[in-house]
C-alpha cells in the first residue's frame, strides 16, 4: 500500500508547534489519502539548558529576555499567539506557563513510538504543558502525562531513570543541523518536501499533494520548499 512519511521536528513547550499540530491534522482530515500519512515526531529542543524543575518569573519575562525586547512587547507576542491558537480551537495559557527541559520528554516520544502511541503522548504533552501549564521536565509530571497517553507505568519510569533513547533523540537533533533547521515547527514530506513553521492549512494541503504526487518519483529532483507563494 502506498504510504507517505512526513517528518516533523517539534518541541513540546512551543505554542507555534501546536497550532502547527492541529492545522497540519485539518489539512490531513481533508486529504483523500489521509489514512495513508505516517507522520514520525522528531526531536528539538528550543532551549536545551533550562531547568528541568519551573523556573522563576513570568513567561513574558522570560521571552522579554530571549528576545531582547520589552515586557510589554512580549505581552504583545503573547496575545498574538494565544489569538492565534484559539483560532485552531487551542486554549493556551501563558500565565501557567514554565519553559522546561524536554530532553526526556523526547525520550519518552521515541518510547511511544516504539509502543505505538506517539500521537498521543505527543498532544498529551502539548495540551499539558501549553494549556494545564505542566512542567514537562519533571520526571513525576512525564510519568502522568505519559500513562494517560496509553504509555506503561513502570516502563517509564525506568526510561526516566535511564539513558534509554537519549541516543535517538540526538540524532533527531544532529539531523535538524544537518538539514538546516533552526525553529520549529519542521515538515519533511516525503524526504522531498519541506514546509517552515505553522503555515496555513492550504499550504500544508499542497505540500501534501505534491509530496503524494512524487511517492513513487525515483528521479532525483533534489529538495524542494513550500513557502506562502507554492512549493
Amino acid at each position: 500500500m502506498k504510504q507517505l512519511r512526513v517528518d516533523i521536528w517539534s518541541d513540546v513547550v512551543c505554542p507555534w508547534c501546536y497550532v502547527g499540530k492541529r492545522r497540519f491534522e485539518a489539512a490531513v482530515a481533508e486529504f483523500s489519502h489521509g489514512d495513508a500519512i505516517d507522520v514520525v515526531w522528531r526531536a528539538f529542543e528550543l532551549d536545551a539548558a533550562a531547568p528541568r524543575t519551573a523556573g522563576q518569573g513570568s513567561y513574558a519575562e522570560q521571552l522579554a529576555s530571549k528576545y531582547g525586547t520589552s515586557p510589554a512587547k512580549a505581552e504583545e507576542m503573547i496575545q498574538q499567539m494565544t489569538s492565534t491558537a484559539a483560532s485552531e480551537g487551542l486554549e493556551l495559557h501563558f500565565d501557567r506557563l514554565w519553559p522546561s527541559n524536554t530532553f526526556d520528554a523526547h525520550r519518552l516520544l521515541h518510547l511511544a513510538s516504539a509502543r505505538g502511541v506517539q500521537e498521543k503522548v505527543n498532544e498529551r504533552l502539548l495540551r499539558g504543558s501549553m494549556t494545564e501549564g505542566r512542567a514537562v521536565g519533571e520526571p513525576e509530571v512525564l510519568v502522568r502525562l505519559a500513562v494517560d497517553a496509553g504509555l506503561d507505568e513502570q516502563e517509564t519510569r525506568t526510561v526516566l531513570a535511564s539513558d534509554v533513547y537519549g541516543d535517538d533523540v540526538r540524532a533527531d537533533e544532529a539531523e535538524a543541523q544537518a538539514i538546516g533547521i533552526d525553529g520549529v515547527p519542521f515538515f519533511v514530506l516525503g524526504a522531498r518536501y519541506a514546509v517552515a513553521g505553522a503555515q496555513p492549512k492550504e499550504l500544508l494541503a499542497e505540500a501534501l499533494k505534491k509530496a503524494w504526487e512524487s511517492v513513487d518519483d525515483d528521479t532525483n529532483a533534489g529538495w524542494q520548499n513550500c513557502a506562502p507563494e507554492g512549493c
